[in-house]
């Protein structure tokens, strides 16, 4: 039988990010302004976290589309130095690290995803997770939660979610999830949540185990 599940979202979640600072480095070696950059990329931003174009596809995409200055390499470095971990966040959740399962929910590309995984400690409680690229459904909709239950085995009633967007808490809540929707600014309510949620399933607080990995899915 499933037992309790801690599921989160990535961004604005476990990292922010800001794309701003990619759009300035990039206009940097291309003939666009920052603030041009984003619709540029527009016919190609959905598609590629959806799992209709690859990541080497994207990329060259992009330098076309914004007339790059530089290699494939420049531009994945560029477009994945974006992120900062939300140290609060992995201050709470360290006691419950090795206690209950930790997996992942985002509207992400495969690109965003390995580099978050292998670049920040955040993520090293986490094992596995359900991807939009991967899916090739995204949040909010139903299809991707109902993919998040099947793949990751889990019981909605007895998994926590976390998500600073409302429209997929609603569509989490729907399904039966436990959900707290995420302010930064309100995370004293999230971790009073979350210990409320851990104590009712006999989580204990402690030490994180100090060999916990991530197992990339």
């Amino acid at each position: 039988m499933p037992g309790p599940v801690l599921l989160s979202d990535i961004g604005n979640v476990l990292t922010f990010f800001d794309f701003s600072v990619a759009a300035q480095r990039v206009s940097e070696r291309c003939p666009f302004p920052p603030e041009a950059l984003s619709e540029r990329l527009d016919d190609i931003k959905g598609p590629f976290e959806n799992g209709d174009m690859d990541d080497n596809t994207f990329v060259r995409a992009a330098i076309q589309a914004l007339q790059f200055e530089g290699t494939p390499a420049d531009f994945e470095a560029i477009w994945c130095d974006i992120f900062t971990e939300n140290e609060a966040m992995k201050r709470t959740l360290a006691p419950l690290a090795g206690k209950v399962p930790m997996k992942l929910l985002s509207n992400t590309s495969g690109l965003h995803k390995d580099y978050l995984l292998r670049t920040y400690d955040i993520f090293r409680p986490f094992s596995g997770g359900v991807y939009s690229y991967s899916a090739k459904c995204s949040k909010p909709g139903e299809e991707i939660f109902q993919v998040t239950i099947r793949e990751l085995g889990l019981d909605p009633a007895q998994t926590f979610y976390i998500d600073d967007l409302e429209a997929n808490i609603t569509t989490a809540r729907r399904l039966g999830f436990q959900t707290h929707l995420y302010h930064p600014s309100a995370h004293a309510l999230l971790e009073a949540e979350l210990n409320a949620w851990a104590a009712q399933h006999g989580l204990a607080a402690g030490h994180p185990p100090v060999d916990a990995r991530i197992s990339l899915p």
